[in-house]
């Protein structure tokens, strides 16, 4: 279990747009998320002495951005191995890494072109060999497809809906709205949502999140130094990773997975309230992992907000709207903001905690939730002012 509460800090947070089409390296939009983290921390990346991210093979190496900022002196670079499960298991390696002495400030990024670039998924080979013996005959090989197995089973076991489902990208699109970084600001209805086209049922369009450009980032570092920077500290409580049996094989998986209707989520939430000290009640602000509309409900249900086979009636009964009992999203989610493997939900959550969000900043936020991840894994974090 983590046991550094309130130990660690970020202390400055930076991105680049977010777009179809950035026009430029994913190397270019890393050193820029990174320089703006550190800018606005009011560190000189000459004082930066660690960095990490993670990628399907899709990004620049740590190290070539740290050459590529004029670090000086990495004694800490790592690239993890990871889909969106790993975006908050980098920022507690970075607590860690400053615990054990590796490094003093540590910038955390994720940089893709995911949609003008290679796009997640895309990969792939159909072959059927291993593992895939089981699935590419029959044409299964992509995220929607496995992910939609998970929804159906939700809806079997509990009578979630697709208008449910709907009212989720309804609510997020509307905090996107009011979100000038967001990809996508046109408010949606239910009958859009109806009319959406099928891509995999029981996922319309709009279940599914966005192939987006760009990059974001954070500066960690110790809590009695970040008091001295330029910005607010946003301490970090504590945090988890993992998931349930028989993993590796990412959105496969689900072959051998006991129980679609629940995830990772469930599996982790007795760590993370233990290593934060707090609970489900205690969330001010949630930064859910929505990749698609039904993982917000499983990650709800799993981390205790609300007993498993509520989460749909939950979700549409407004409760996570900006002014709910929940705020969810706030800044759009990775449905309407951008997808950039879901660390853009961790730089929403300290601009919550700093008062930054403008329009859709949710008044007096003192804790926030991040979580990463839809199936067999994933990671979560609980932030304080």
């Amino acid at each position: 279990m983590f046991r550094l509460r309130d130990k660690y800090a970020i202390a400055g947070v930076g991105e680049t747009a977010y777009s179809k089409d950035s026009g430029t390296t994913v190397l270019n939009l890393a050193v820029e998320a990174c320089l703006k983290a550190a800018n606005d921390a009011g560190v000189d990346v000459k004082d930066v002495d660690g960095i990490v991210s993670y990628n399907f093979g899709d990004s620049a190496p740590a190290m070539a951005v740290a050459t590529a900022l004029g670090i000086p002196d990495v004694g800490y670079a790592v690239d993890f191995a990871g889909g969106g499960n790993a975006a908050n298991l980098i920022t507690l390696s970075a607590a860690a890494a400053m615990e054990a002495g590796l490094a003093r400030n540590v910038l955390c990024f994720r940089a893709m072109n995911g949609r003008s670039g290679f796009r997640l998924g895309g990969g792939r080979q159909m072959q059927a060999r291993g593992i895939t013996q089981h699935t590419a005959p029959y044409g299964w090989i992509t995220y929607p497809q496995a992910m939609a197995m998970w929804a159906r089973r939700h809806m079997i076991e509990y009578g979630t809906s697709a208008e449910h489902l709907g009212q989720i990208a309804i609510t997020f699109r509307d905090n996107a709205a009011l979100n000038e970084r967001a990809m996508q600001r046109t408010p949606i209805t239910m009958d859009d949502y109806m009319a959406s086209r099928f891509i995999v049922e029981p996922f319309r369009m709009l279940d599914i999140c966005l192939e987006s450009d760009g990059a974001c980032a954070v500066l960690m570092t110790d809590a009695e130094r970040a008091r001295d920077m330029a910005k607010p500290p946003v301490y970090l409580m504590g945090g988890a990773y993992g998931g349930g049996p028989n993993q590796g094989e990412d959105l496969f998986d689900a072959i051998r997975w006991p129980d679609h209707s629940k995830n990772y989520a469930a599996f982790i939430a007795d760590d993370l309230w233990a290593s934060a000290g707090v609970g489900p009640k205690d969330i001010d602000v949630a930064e859910i992992y929505d990749c698609f509309t039904y993982s917000v409900i499983m990650q709800l249900e799993g981390l205790g907000f609300i007993k498993p086979g509520d989460g749909g009636p939950y979700c549409a009964s407004g409760a996570i709207a900006r002014d709910g009992a929940l705020p969810v999203n706030t800044h759009g989610g990775l449905l309407s903001e951008a997808y950039i493997h879901g660390f853009n939900h961790v730089l929403e959550a300290v601009r919550q905690l700093r008062g930054e969000a403008g329009p859709g900043q949710v008044a007096g936020a003192e804790v926030a939730l991040t979580t990463a991840g839809a199936m067999t894994c994933g990671s979560a974090m609980v932030l304080r002012n």
